[in-house]
């Protein structure tokens, strides 16, 4: 009878006009933002306050749907040391992605030379662009990181909005959940009740995704133009073939060990990269990606754990980012680095691309970051890449939602919380595995339930 509901409520969708879809909607915004800011730049300016606007709603509903979704996932796992696990693994495989993400910039920019043959005296480049990151680059060590996640208050934690803090929170509630009984079984329903007012609340927010995309690309293209790519455009070339390797090699071997496609996991999450490509930032579809992730059959006391850390925690995009642009700025200024000093570099970089958000400009603080330690290459250099990073920061926003994604159904799989019989037949993948091999959370309540009161992106369209 399930089942009939969804293939119904899917029925019902293929029949909606095109121009009624969400990611169609957001195509049309992203279309028409280039064409606002390329011909009337002033006008297309004026409008970031759209994109701006979209991104604090959604901002404004992710501490709430973290909060309620760890907290009803930990307390589906009857084993607490199962959550010790969880968090283990995601940080053994986040920390290896961010080796090779980084690996991945040394070795484009390291081929393809974009930098060569500009000879940038380092005297003539303007200090005040990296003056104003500075600041924000001093309280990104690993220690500050690391005493950030502690909020202030309880709610605190929510008042700033901040992911990892509200992960801690989440935690903790949830083994006090555990162990309070009685008392603990009423907070969870009323948690589980409060969780579906906030994803139905979402949907209304999700309507305003193509204005926001509309605002943000007009206000990309009106401010910087399409003209501004022109001179550094074999960096931006390089940067998007490194991301480009890096999803199709790394990620693609990833999803292929474990037994799902990548390609129909890019196409399953389509509504959120767009939007994330539009506002040039990955936290505007952190909530529907948490709900997309239930849908594959990913259970969301794993997948609800595994997605929110990936945001601070596996930002692949801003690692390759962070090595392609030191290297470039050391071959436009004609300053030669060792292979030694490359490797203490990467070390570095190992540190300062966990203190990057998931927003626009905080690979950019995160190269500040670095460079202001790293006394070889000269932090003026970044004056030479301010003009064309906002055209850079969607390919970091795409790159780490992917691996995040990828990242979130491994981990899932791994820990046996993730029926494949749902991943196949969600993703659409023909070879469905036999009923007799389905994963033991095959009858988990997150895959069973009811979910058609769940506006999907397209239906909240």
């Amino acid at each position: 009878m399930h089942t009939q509901a969804v293939a119904g409520s899917t029925n019902v969708e293929a029949r909606k006009p095109f121009y009624r879809i969400l990611y169609v909607q957001v195509l049309i915004g992203l279309a028409l933002g280039v064409l606002a800011g390329h011909f009337w730049p002033e006008f297309g300016a004026a409008l970031k306050p759209f994109g701006d606007g979209f991104v604090k709603l959604v901002k404004m509903m992710i501490a709430p749907i973290v909060f309620c979704t760890i907290v009803s996932g930990i307390n589906s796992i009857s084993d607490s040391r199962g959550v010790g696990r969880t968090l283990v693994k995601s940080m053994a495989l986040f920390y290896l992605l961010t080796v090779l993400a980084l690996l991945a910039g040394v070795i484009a920019v390291s081929l393809i030379q974009p930098g060569v043959g500009m000879h940038v005296a380092v005297n003539t480049l303007d200090p005040s662009v990296a003056a104003k990151y500075t600041k924000q680059a001093a309280t990104s060590g690993f220690a500050d990181f690391m005493l950030h996640i502690i909020p202030h208050s309880f709610f605190g934690a929510f008042a700033d909005g901040e992911v990892l803090p509200v992960l801690l929170v989440s935690i903790l509630v949830a083994f006090g959940l555990n162990r309070a009984g009685d008392d603990g079984v009423v907070v969870t329903k009323a948690i589980a009740s409060f969780s579906h007012v906030l994803f139905v609340s979402f949907g209304f927010i999700m309507k305003l995704a193509p204005l926001g995309a509309f605002g943000a690309m007009a206000f990309t293209v009106g401010r910087y133009g399409i003209r501004s790519i022109g001179s550094l455009g074999l960096l931006i070339l390089t940067f998007y073939i490194a991301c480009s390797v890096f999803v199709v090699v790394v990620l693609g071997t990833l999803a292929r060990l474990n037994g799902f496609s990548l390609w129909k996991t890019i196409r399953y999450f389509k509504e959120e990269l767009l939007i994330v490509l539009g506002t040039s930032s990955s936290e505007p579809a952190l909530p529907g990606t948490l709900r997309k992730l239930e849908q594959l059959g990913c259970r969301k006391g794993v997948s609800g754990l595994v997605l929110p850390m990936g945001y601070s925690f596996n930002l692949d995009g801003s690692a390759i980012y962070l090595t392609l642009a030191s290297i470039f700025i050391a071959q436009a200024c004609d300053i030669h680095l060792s292979w030694g000093q490359i490797a203490t570099m990467l070390g570095l970089m190992l540190l300062t691309s966990k203190g990057a958000a998931g927003v626009t400009g905080s690979g950019f603080v995160a190269l500040v970051a670095t460079l202001s330690v790293m006394q070889d290459l000269p932090v003026t250099g970044v004056a030479l890449l301010i003009g064309i990073d906002r055209f850079m920061s969607e390919a970091r926003a795409l790159t780490s939602m992917i691996s995040n994604c990828v990242a979130a159904i491994s981990v899932s799989l791994w820990e046996d919380a993730c029926d494949r019989e749902v991943l196949a037949r969600e993703l659409g993948q023909v070879n469905a595995p036999e009923p007799a091999a389905r994963s033991k959370v095959a009858a988990a309540p997150v895959v069973q339930e009811d979910k058609s009161w769940v506006p999907t992106p397209q239906s909240a369209a």
